[in-house]
Parts: structure tokens; sequence; C-alpha cells
């Protein structure tokens, strides 16, 4: 990859929490108020029903509506990016047609989990859904919930496919990443897919980041991937620092457990994650909290 190329979905997208209301059903009114909350606070795009939005305990009706709420509650002003991967691939594809039926601008497919099939799998399966979506497409790479990597080579032969046109890294193997982004074509985006290296993988070439922490610090996240763009390193690196904190205690307890308790102790309240996930320790709540405290200081100063 000789230069960066252009970011198909912006430079910061948020991988945007499902809210449940006290009977564990979708609460579409509060997932509409943090699409725009987010949208007025550095995202440029938002990518619904990933790991994040739980999409694992999502039923592919939920998942259409949520795709249809988020398309009219960005109405244009932001990126909408469907996630669709399961690890069935007819099941992909028939999420990926009713991203495209809801109108939005972009799909995204994870490594098919649990069954960890060899990189040919991983190619038809890909493949397979980018012709079902007919939509800009990114791949999904994280190995630590899928138990298999999208190996550089697949990676480059996805990358020919029309429709598919940038990867998530959520490795957290920063030099196979920045190994990765000088290998892959000229013109194929890489996002960091993982807040704790963001700044060292925009370093090396990637456009920008799918973010959990950017529901309560998008701003600053905003800030340092474009800090980190213009070479402003002195920025870049003490805004990464600030943020350190709460991506820490973000990924404490399993994601979004930490999340959704952040956001309703100092957003709104989101509700409770569906099981297997539960609530996450009142610690953790604490620690987002004081991590907060440092965030608003920086903001007031």
């Amino acid at each position: 990859m000789e230069q960066r190329p252009t970011a198909p979905f912006g430079r910061v997208l948020t991988a945007i929490i499902t809210p449940f209301g006290d009977d564990g059903s979708v609460d579409y009114v509060t997932f509409s108020r943090l699409v725009n909350h987010l949208v007025h606070n550095g995202s440029e795009g938002i990518v619904v029903a990933g790991t994040t939005g739980e999409s694992p305990t999502l039923t592919p009706a939920e998942k259409s509506a949520l795709f249809r709420a988020a398309v009219d509650a960005a109405k244009d002003k932001t990126y909408i990016v469907a996630g669709v991967g399961t690890y069935n691939t007819a099941e992909s594809c028939e999420s990926a047609r009713a991203a495209l039926d809801a109108g939005v601008d972009g799909v995204m497919a994870v490594t098919p989990y649990y069954s960890k099939p060899p990189q040919a799998g991983i190619i038809e399966h890909m493949t397979a859904i980018a012709d079902a979506a007919e939509l800009p497409m990114m791949v999904y790479n994280i190995p630590g919930r899928t138990c298999t990597l999208i190996e550089v080579d697949t990676l480059i032969e996805l990358a020919g496919h029309p429709n598919i046109c940038c990867v998530k890294d959520a490795v957290d193997n920063v030099p196979w990443s920045l190994e990765a982004i000088n290998a892959l074509p000229e013109g194929f985006a890489v996002y960091s897919g993982s807040d704790g290296v963001t700044r060292e993988l925009v370093e090396g070439g990637a456009v920008g980041v799918v973010s959990v922490a950017s529901h309560l610090a998008g701003v600053e996240i905003a800030k340092m991937v474009t800090a980190t763009i213009a070479g402003d390193s002195d920025t870049a690196r003490y805004l990464d620092g600030l943020l350190a904190p709460l991506i820490s205690a973000l990924f404490s307890e399993p994601s979004p457990m930490p999340l959704k308790a952040g956001l309703s102790a100092y957003w709104d309240s989101v509700g409770s994650p569906r099981l297997p996930l539960m609530n996450a320790r009142p610690e953790t709540t604490q620690a987002i909290g004081d991590a907060l405290a440092a965030i608003n200081e920086y903001r007031g100063s």
C-alpha cells in the first residue's frame, strides 16, 4: 500500500450498542437518540448489529429493524454500515439483502466464528455476502473472538472483489497489522478495530477506526485520528494517553458489558445486555467515571 487510501465510511465509525428495555426487547427510541448523539460527537459512520451491538443475540427481524432505524435516524448525516456476518453463509447473505433493502451505505461481515473454516472457505463465504449485498463491504478480522485469522494473502484476494473495499483489523498484533497494511493493494482501506492500537495503526497507514470508546469520547478520538494523519504526533500521543484509562475500563470485562454500564451511568439508560452477557461490576462503572472525569477536565481546559 503505497499511500493512505480514501476512507470509504469516514475516519471514525462507532460500533453502536443495541439498547434494550426492561423486558429485554430492543429499545428503538433510545437507539435512534444514540445514533444522533454519535453523529454530533465525532462519528462519521455507525456500524449497526456488530459484536458491540450483541449481534449473536439479535433475531433477523431485529437486525433488519435496526438497519432501518439507523438509516432513518441518520438522515444522510453519517454512513450506516450493517453488520450482516454470521457463521452461516446463507443467513449472512439474507441479512445482506435486508440491509440493502433498508438503504444502508455498506455492510460488514465478520470471519465465520466457531466453525473455524479454512482460508478458502473464508474467501467463498465473504464473496457470497459481497455478491448478495451489492454494496461496499468491510471484512472484519478478529481472531480473538472467531478463533480464525484472515491471513494477508486471503485479504489480498478478497480485495480484488469490486464490492470489498476495506478491513476492520482487530487482530491485536500491531507488527502483523502494519505488515498487512504495507502488503495490501493500493486503495484497499484498513480500519483499526481496537481502540487501544488506533494511533499506531493510523500512523502506519490505516484510514481510521471502528471504535467502541467513541460512544463516550468520540470528539477526542476524532481529534486523535486527525492529528495522527496530519503528523501532529505530540497531540496524537497526548490524546492517546488521555483515552487509555477509558479504553482499559471499557475492556476490563467482556464487551459491551462495561460500555452499557458506562452509557447508563453517564449518558442515559440503555438497559442490560442479553444473556449470556451480564451487567458489569460496580467498580468497572466507577473506573469509567474516573476516566471520563479526566477527559471532561481536558474538555474544560
